[in-house]
């Protein structure tokens, strides 16, 4: 059988672009399939069984007929994956998406499609502007129900592999980390090469570098390549068992009784850096017992402090960082 190879040709400067993201919206869409084929996905069976009660119904068919069973994703679904990126500001991307992206994200979904399917989405390109709204108002719903829940542990997971990956590239190289992402991904001096089921292209990076973005949802790898939208690799994430959805809750109670629960929100909080009043904003702590405990987390290792004009900034160090991820 003939390999359909997708290769991301890179430049020295691509190299050293490498970078890793989240994206809650892949995360989504690969939701929405695993429930409509849950025989396909054993991994996520634990959290199945807690999301198939909970699933509304009419917002999750809209969704599965816009996502398809596999293959091709519509890009407007999904933002650029970056390290920071936040479930609710993607989700107000989706609802101010441009409209000619959509549409051709629906066309290219109706020259995949037969029957009922077809008819759907011809349907939803009648009007774009509802279709936009109403596309926008399901994955709300569906993310309100069935992922919000399990979100804190979806990105623990997720960003204790890109801490696994990131500490190999410190002792091994970056090609030793790109090898080891995926059975399909190889790795040489000037490109990366992932083996897909049914699609095939030559990608010249030119200096935009690349994005890898693990999933806890997802089988098998995928890619996006088509402009303005940066390469991306998108790889099943370390550390997916059935019962995935379970262990944050123990987790977190553990760190709470190690740290304490103050310590522990305000770390928490800092998933980006963030002012002394913008943790105490966001813990609902007050600003002196905020500054205690970013004193002592300070003293522990686990966050760094740089002043930025009247601001003192506070950010996650890698040991922070290490801790949450478990």
């Amino acid at each position: 059988m003939h390999r359909k190879l997708v290769e991301f040709r890179l430049r020295p400067d691509d190299v050293s672009a490498i970078r890793f993201g989240i994206s809650p919206g892949h995360e989504l869409v690969h939701a929405v399939r695993s429930l409509a084929r849950p025989a396909e996905n054993p991994l996520q069976w634990g959290w199945l069984r807690q999301a198939r009660d909970v699933v509304p119904r009419p917002a999750f068919e809209l969704l599965r007929t816009v996502v398809g069973a596999d293959g091709y994703v519509p890009d407007f679904l999904t933002s650029e994956p970056s390290w920071d990126l936040d479930p609710a500001e993607e989700a107000a991307r989706r609802r101010r998406a441009p409209l000619p992206g959509m549409q051709v994200d629906l066309r290219k979904r109706v020259d995949r499609s037969t029957g009922r399917e077809r008819t759907a989405l011809l349907r939803l390109l009648d009007d774009p502007h509802r279709a936009r709204a109403v596309i926008a108002e399901a994955a709300d719903a569906v993310w309100d129900a069935v992922l919000a829940p399990s979100w804190s542990q979806l990105e623990r997971l997720l960003r204790a592999d890109i801490v696994a990956r990131t500490r190999v590239v410190t002792t091994a190289g970056i090609g030793a980390m790109a090898t080891a992402l995926h059975p399909a991904v190889d790795w040489s001096a000037d490109s990366v090469r992932v083996e897909l089921t049914r699609h095939e292209e030559t990608v010249d990076c030119t200096g935009r570098g690349l994005v890898l973005v693990p999933s806890v949802f997802a089988r098998r790898c995928s890619v996006i390549t088509e402009p303005p939208a940066q390469p991306t690799l998108f790889y099943p994430a370390l550390g997916v068992a059935e019962d995935w959805h379970r262990e944050g809750v123990a987790h977190a109670a553990a760190l709470g009784r190690l740290l304490g629960e103050g310590r522990l929100s305000v770390l928490l909080a800092l998933r980006e850096p963030l002012s002394t009043s913008a943790v105490a904003t966001a813990t609902g702590l007050a600003i002196a017992t905020a500054s205690h405990h970013l004193s002592a987390l300070r003293d522990a290792k686990l966050i760094t402090s740089r002043r930025s004009g009247q601001r003192m900034l506070h950010a996650r160090t890698p040991l922070g960082e290490a801790l949450l991820a478990g």
